[in-house]
């Protein structure tokens, strides 16, 4: 069962994710220097850098949507607990010596050449999980057996996978933007309904926005992402599930049909057609017609333990505005 959270406690962890650095820096630098990281470290260990953006991305998310762990202060958000980096079995957690820590199998591996194997330096840290990863190799099976050794969860090993074909298409890093799910000149209103208590199936309450339209009005992608899942539910009936970079689930629900070629594993961009409103759901496959024509739109976020739904109705006002002032400029 998905877990519910406070719709202003989600808010401020999606509004983080857009930006994860301080006010007074400016992303393009911030994402400039990320992947002068990546790439540094990529011709050190071979070790593609898409695969070290999608790991170093998918630490960062966690570590804004966790309470129980600090925030990341650098450019890089990996976090290793200070007895993995110096050594379980180290009297002194905050060792720094390099020589030591490897005495007592730890982590961490001064990269930077400052004599130091410091969880302060950015390259130190993510060229010793780089490091880690080498024992299993650099091809894609094995970072993936290196990847599930360490987080021993199947559901981290496929986001970093994830986040990892998407930066690998695009090349950058800056794929922060978002699109309305329907298109603005199509005849459609909504409201804020996430939290409304439902009866159908089971008391529960609704995990969503209801953005009523005509039938079959394009239903698009929202974000930069991944297509985790396509297919029929009894409740939702024919939905879709996107992965977005920043641990966002963006789920679909009760539309028409598909777009012709998208398939599971597909790579999609914001404004992306992907299916059509729709009124199915609710029975068997195929069952439709039992309410109006809606698509159900839900945000869930993955913490590195679980996942949650939170109000996506803040967004979707933030990225119809977005949308408009997009139009007049055209």
């Amino acid at each position: 069962m998905r877990i519910i959270f406070t719709a202003a406690a989600a808010l401020s962890f999606f509004l983080v994710s857009l930006c994860t650095v301080s006010a007074q820096e400016n992303p393009a630098d911030i994402y400039k220097q990320r992947m002068t990281l990546y790439k540094k470290v990529e011709a050190v260990t071979n070790i593609p850098w898409y695969y070290l953006a999608g790991i170093d991305q998918y630490e960062r998310n966690v570590r804004q949507s966790r309470r129980d762990i600090p925030k990341a202060e650098g450019i890089t958000g990996i976090y290793f607990k200070p007895e993995e980096w110096a050594g379980i079995l180290n009297p002194d957690p905050s060792d720094e010596n390099s020589t030591s820590i490897q005495f007592f199998n730890g982590i961490g591996m001064d990269a930077d050449g400052d004599g130091k194997a410091s969880l302060k330096s950015d390259e130190d840290v993510l060229h010793s999980f780089a490091n880690f990863l080498l024992s299993y190799g650099t091809d894609h099976d094995n970072l993936k057996i290196g990847l599930w050794n360490y987080y021993k969860r199947d559901k981290a090993v496929g986001i970093i996978i994830g986040k990892a074909q998407i930066y690998k298409q695009f090349g950058r890093l800056d794929l922060d933007e978002h699109a309305f799910p329907v298109p603005l000149r199509s005849n459609y209103s909504y409201r804020n309904t996430w939290g409304d208590a439902r009866g159908w199936g089971g008391r529960r309450i609704h995990e969503g926005t209801d953005i009523f339209a005509d039938y079959g009005v394009p239903v698009r992608a929202t974000s930069y992402g991944i297509v985790e899942m396509k297919g029929w539910n009894k409740y939702g009936g024919w939905r879709i599930g996107i992965r977005d970079i920043n641990n966002n689930y963006h789920y679909f629900a009760h539309l028409s049909g598909f777009t012709k070629e998208l398939t599971v594993g597909q790579i999609v961009e914001p404004g992306m057609m992907i299916g059509g409103v729709g009124s199915s759901g609710y029975g068997p496959p195929g069952t439709s017609g039992k309410f109006p024509p809606h698509l159900h739109y839900g945000i869930y976020k993955d913490n590195g333990y679980t996942e949650w739904s939170y109000d996506p109705y803040p967004h979707l006002r933030l990225w119809e505005r977005q949308d408009r002032i997009k139009a007049r400029r055209k």
